[in-house]
């Protein structure tokens, strides 16, 4: 059996040297006259966060709060994987696997993981190519090779039958997993589900239609990012590899969009930890290895996808990119389980984490015959 192996992450002071030399240097752009956000993150608004990245962020108190969980890597597939396992103190517990989305990684969903612990042994792994996993070593790292990986981990971790969870980039990765290894996936939570709408699905209600109108505005608004990621990926790579204001604004302008947000991201989620994220991504060096998700995987978007049996829970928060239309889900999830709140937006486990935590609660505990895991000694 290939090894695991403990990690703690310790980066070196000439790193975090070099990326103070680096904002110190910045070269900033210039802006048109009251535009706000309707061009693109503001001027202003980005000046301001680089000063307090700075000269008052920490990175030691973040890097010492990610190594107060357990940490390991292991090698699947070629891939170097690094996750963080936590076990609940019920030994009983429900092993959940969850998985992050871009440009998040294991840092948006710190806020759940002690809360989870106490119901589930929860691991959290870094997508190849994100964090600490670090860059992948070759093509074709789609959705479905990371499900395939994921499968591998639970077992190679003793889990003979588990739940997962996942948003955004984790929803599909989630969804496809219980698809996959169905045999050992007792159940899948996740906050969006890819649902075209299915072969003579009209006449749409008008809540259908509110939401279609809804992801309509992310197509034509706010999928740039996604067009560069899916098509180009390398050549983007470059400017935010370099420059450490290039990475903060690529991945910050997404909490201000996608999260119930009003005037800036901090409106919806912490400022340190929307920082903490974005360190990942810069001190990994893995802004092309993140964006390559997107081009590996983008042939099957708009496709129907493969019809899945296991149980499967939706949680709805109003200010996601998408907002995931019940009906057209069911054409190919067996769902068990919806959930619709009335706040929160792409990241749940950041906005909403008590809400988060205690729908995953409640659909686990929903399922038949979920208060054992049958993990191996």
């Amino acid at each position: 059996m290939t090894a695991i192996t403990p990690f703690r992450i310790d980066i070196p002071q000439s790193q975090l040297d070099d990326l103070h030399d680096r904002l110190d240097r910045t070269r900033w752009p210039n802006e048109l006259p009251g535009v706000g956000w309707e061009y693109g993150i503001p001027l202003d608004y980005v000046k301001e966060l680089a000063h307090y990245w700075r000269h008052s962020y920490d990175w030691r108190v973040h890097e010492t709060r990610l190594n107060s969980f357990p940490q390991f890597t292991t090698e699947i597939d070629g891939q170097n994987v690094h996750f963080l396992h936590v076990r609940s103190v019920n030994p009983d517990a429900l092993p959940l696997i969850t998985t992050h989305g871009w440009p998040g990684s294991l840092v948006e969903l710190l806020d759940i993981i002690e809360p989870l612990s106490e119901a589930f042994h929860v691991v959290v792994p870094s997508i190849p190519g994100y964090g600490f996993s670090g860059p992948t070593r070759e093509t074709g790292w789609n959705v479905e090779r990371v499900a395939r990986a994921w499968a591998q981990l639970m077992s190679r971790l003793g889990y003979t039958r588990y739940g997962a969870h996942g948003s955004d980039w984790g929803s599909s990765i989630t969804r496809e997993l219980g698809r996959l290894d169905a045999e050992h996936v007792v159940g899948v939570h996740v906050t969006m589900i890819g649902a075209p709408p299915p072969p003579e699905a009209a006449p749409f209600t008008d809540e259908e239609q509110a939401r279609l109108k809804h992801g309509e505005r992310y197509q034509r608004e706010l999928f740039g990012y996604a067009a560069v990621q899916s098509t180009r990926p390398q050549t983007l790579a470059f400017a935010l590899h370099d420059s450490p204001v290039g990475q903060l604004a690529w991945i910050v302008e997404k909490f201000k969009d996608w999260t119930d947000s009003v005037d800036a991201p901090e409106d919806a989620v912490d400022r340190d930890q929307m920082l903490t994220d974005v360190m990942v991504y810069w001190l990994t060096g893995t802004a092309a290895s993140s964006a390559r998700l997107y081009r590996e995987s983008a042939a099957s978007w708009g496709r129907q996808p493969e019809p899945s049996t296991t149980p499967t829970g939706v949680a709805v928060f109003p200010k996601d990119l998408s907002l995931t239309i019940r009906r057209f889900a069911e054409a190919t999830n067996t769902i068990t389980h919806w959930s619709e709140f009335d706040r929160g937006g792409h990241f749940p486990a950041m906005e909403q984490p008590d809400l988060l935590v205690a729908d995953i609660r409640g659909f686990f505990q929903s399922l038949p015959g979920t208060s054992r895991s049958s993990s191996r000694p």
